[in-house]
């Protein structure tokens, strides 16, 4: 068993971190499931699908759900989801440096992994003076 990931992001956000991520990394180390919410998507709404997707990314060890923006539609989902009673752990943030560094990761537990997300993220930003 493993850690499940879950890319709750608004539309075209999530499918295309993981083709990147999905090229780069071949096979994929950990079951990634992806949902993204429409402009217009309400998360009472899109609960039912945002269930679906935790339970296939959920391998029996939890789900890791990585959102793009903190407060936004897919954030509020993601916390609704938290209570379902499925084990999630979730950040917001989500870049592919954070996703890469997760998966890089793949043997950590859940308590362990929102934290390699944060790192991922923090050190893919870099400013480049030249």
């Amino acid at each position: 068993m493993s850690v499940g990931i879950l890319l709750l992001t608004h539309e075209g956000i999530g499918s295309a971190i993981l083709a990147v991520a999905s090229g780069l990394l071949k096979p994929m180390p950990l079951r990634v499931e992806v949902l993204e919410v429409g402009f217009d998507g309400h998360p009472d709404a899109v609960l039912p699908q945002a269930s679906a997707a935790l339970r296939r990314a959920d391998d029996g060890d939890g789900v890791l759900v990585l959102t793009d923006m903190y407060g936004a539609t897919p954030s509020n989902l993601g916390a609704a989801l938290a209570g379902l009673g499925t084990r999630v752990h979730r950040v917001s943030g989500l870049s592919l440096p954070m996703l890469l560094r997760v998966l890089n990761y793949a043997e950590l537990g859940l308590d362990e992994l929102p934290a390699v997300a944060a790192a991922g993220a923090r050190n893919g930003v870099r400013l480049d003076d030249t």
